[in-house]
């Protein structure tokens, strides 16, 4: 299930860039479209922390899926 989350958590990051993207050419607005960009990293930063091994080598999200079952 958490898996589905991450993905959908990747997909909502890729798609606030181009919406970005888009709302910087149509209408100039710098602002906005950083704080969308921004808030696209911190997605990004958060999918990371869940899929990158430790110093030990292990994955935070592999210790979950072992406690659930």
């Amino acid at each position: 299930m958490l898996d589905a989350v991450l993905s959908i958590t990747v997909l909502a990051a890729i798609l606030l860039v181009l919406g970005a993207f888009f709302l910087w050419r149509r209408t100039g607005n710098v602002k906005n479209a950083l704080l969308m960009v921004l808030l696209a990293v911190v997605a990004l930063m958060n999918v990371a922390i869940w899929t990158l091994p430790d110093a030990s080598g292990e994955v935070p999200l592999d210790k979950i899926e072992q406690d659930a079952r």
